[in-house]
């Protein structure tokens, strides 16, 4: 009998990373994989868009946990989790990145005495007040395993007593996404039927320090505002910020343009061909590093200082003032990265072959039982 691993995703940013883990698991017989969809991300836009373009399977349970509060959300995934895992009495859970399906998964199965193993490991902001920090430190307190996407990562970890033998330099399985896709996404058209200009900026924000406060969201978007005025924005909106942008009354500038959210190939496409990305996201830093686009973040820190170190990725902060400093200094010394190490599109093989070296004595265990 294959070794389980039950891989559970939930949100939007978790689907490009369990695609490429479970096709390189399919090709591993010593495992079985079970994937468990939590429904924290639920409608077609972002959940159900991505199955389609990534080629994921459909997830053998689907726990259809829905929105609330963090402690809401991460308690219903709990309670609906754990019937799922004795019902399957998995060896190993693999959880991926830092939403609250990332901590409800590690926390169920280390109750229940499952090995845990964390993809994407290690990263740190160092800002208590990201409800992704507190994840991600959760998380990793409580991991067996852990598949580490950069340098800072590792560094870390050890900081913060975890075993070198436990750590794993395995490459960003994000990026294996983008790379296996990219040609499709500029395959699409939808630049054709949306933006008619040659250059444009592309915007995401989300994170709620950043739009739930009407004062802080007005400072964005009086920055943006003024860079629409020299390249034309697209910014496919976040339900939760299309509902902070409506209630707030803050009028956007004619030359930045509201769309949907967006597949995963058509923002791709979107992202690969725009000049520059403003974003609050943690694997769109990522992506246009891996993409060589110039990419200014709207926070005060990130848990991926890689992008910065190496890659294409500028701090911009989040008042006005800062962004536009950002945006003058991008202008003025255009930031030319490279690609980091080990993101080349094999991280999910790496991360089998970590998995392989973890459960070998389960492994060895199944096949004299077989």
């Amino acid at each position: 009998m294959p070794v389980k691993l039950v891989v559970v995703a939930g949100a939007r940013p978790n689907f490009m990373k369990v695609a490429p883990l479970l096709a390189a698991l399919s090709h591993a017989p010593e495992f079985q994989a079970v994937l468990v969809h939590t429904g924290q991300h639920y409608d077609y836009a972002m959940s159900g868009s991505f199955f389609t373009d990534l080629g994921l399977p459909d997830p053998d349970h689907h726990l259809e946990a829905g929105s609330g509060s963090h402690a809401q959300q991460t308690g219903e995934i709990l309670k609906r989790l754990e019937p799922v895992l004795i019902a399957e009495q998995p060896a190993g859970m693999i959880v991926v990145g830092d939403v609250n399906s990332t901590v409800a998964g590690a926390l169920a199965a280390s109750k229940l005495g499952i090995q845990v193993i964390h993809a994407e490991a290690g990263l740190r902001s160092f800002d208590r007040t990201m409800p992704e920090e507190i994840n991600r430190m959760a998380t990793d307190a409580i991991t067996d395993l852990y598949l580490v996407t950069e340098e800072s990562g590792r560094l870390n970890l050890l900081r913060e007593g975890v075993s070198p033998g436990k750590i794993h330099m395995v490459g960003n399985l994000m990026i294996d996404s983008l790379r296996r896709h990219l040609d499709r996404a500029l395959a699409s058209d939808i630049r054709q039927r949306l933006i008619p200009e040659e250059k444009y900026g592309l915007v995401t924000l989300h994170r709620p320090a950043n739009v739930d406060v009407k004062e802080q969201l007005a400072e964005i978007l009086s920055a943006l505002n003024e860079i629409a005025l020299e390249m034309p924005l697209y910014w496919p909106v976040h339900p939760r910020t299309r509902a902070r942008l409506n209630s707030s009354g803050l009028q956007c500038s004619p030359a930045i343009h509201l769309l949907d959210p967006q597949g995963y190939l058509d923002f791709l496409s979107l992202e690969a061909q725009s000049s520059v990305v403003l974003t609050d996201s943690g694997g769109v830093q990522e992506e246009t590093t891996a993409l060589g686009v110039p990419c200014l973040t709207i926070r005060e820190n990130t848990e991926r200082p890689v992008t910065i170190d190496q890659g294409t990725n500028l701090l911009a902060g989040t008042s006005r003032t800062s962004i536009l400093a950002a945006w003058r200094q991008l202008k003025a010394e255009p930031k030319c990265g490279v690609v980091p190490a080990l993101w080349d599109g094999q991280a999910g093989v790496r991360c089998v072959e970590a998995l392989r070296r973890h459960f070998a004595d389960a492994i060895a265990s199944a096949t004299v039982t077989a």
